[in-house]
């Protein structure tokens, strides 16, 4: 008959907190590699190794060389009717690939150029609520942190895959309590392809 023995040192069971606080930021920083490696594999770097990539701006973590940003202030504070900004980037294979898989949105339409080739379109064409994403895009960069409140979209036009689209955000009303009513659109090439409405909060990034 065997017996187990019980251990006189409840550290040798236990973690110490100071232990704990160690096993807490490995895993902390095994996730944040992970992360970073994923983003990497998509073809996003983080700002710290954004050379060459869309100008940096503490509102973001991650850039691409395919992007382009404008915005008319850089200041919270002076935030103000008026105010805008604007997003530039390419819509590509990849980027309806991959918003396929993750929103579940499979739309032959989308993926499928023969049968894309029969429909009013003539060829794919992206997802509306991808090209909309745009216009998130460009709220992210307002200086400091942008909440989305609500957002009102109409669809006027497709997008051919391959073509450039820019979403422009215009403060147009301030509501009080950092809350602000903007006129959003997205333009792709020389065509409007959506228009809109959206409320947003804009307040101070934490420290």
């Amino acid at each position: 008959m065997s017996s187990n023995s019980i251990p006189t040192d409840a550290t040798d069971v236990v973690p110490t907190p100071e232990r704990w606080a160690t096993i807490s930021r490995h895993v902390i920083n095994s996730y944040a590699e992970a992360n970073s490696a994923m983003l990497a594999a998509m073809g996003l770097q983080s700002a710290d190794e954004s050379s060459g990539t869309e100008p940096a701006v503490p509102e973001v973590s991650y850039g691409d060389t395919d992007w382009t940003t404008e915005r008319s202030t850089d200041s919270l504070a002076e935030l103000s009717v008026g105010d805008t900004v604007q997003f530039t980037k390419s819509v590509d294979d990849a980027d309806v690939a991959a918003f396929a898989q993750v929103s579940g949105d499979t739309n032959r339409l989308h993926l499928e150029e023969e049968f894309a080739e029969e429909t009013r379109f003539g060829g794919s064409i992206a997802h509306g609520t991808l090209v909309a994403g745009a216009i998130s895009a460009a709220l992210a960069r307002f200086p400091g942190l942008t909440v989305y409140l609500s957002q009102d979209l109409e669809f006027q036009g497709p997008v051919e895959i391959g073509s450039t689209i820019t979403a422009d955000c215009e403060i147009v009303e301030e509501l009080g309590g950092g809350r602000y009513r903007l006129r959003t659109t997205v333009d792709s090439e020389d065509d409007r392809v959506v228009d809109g409405e959206a409320v947003v909060l804009i307040e101070d990034e934490p420290e």
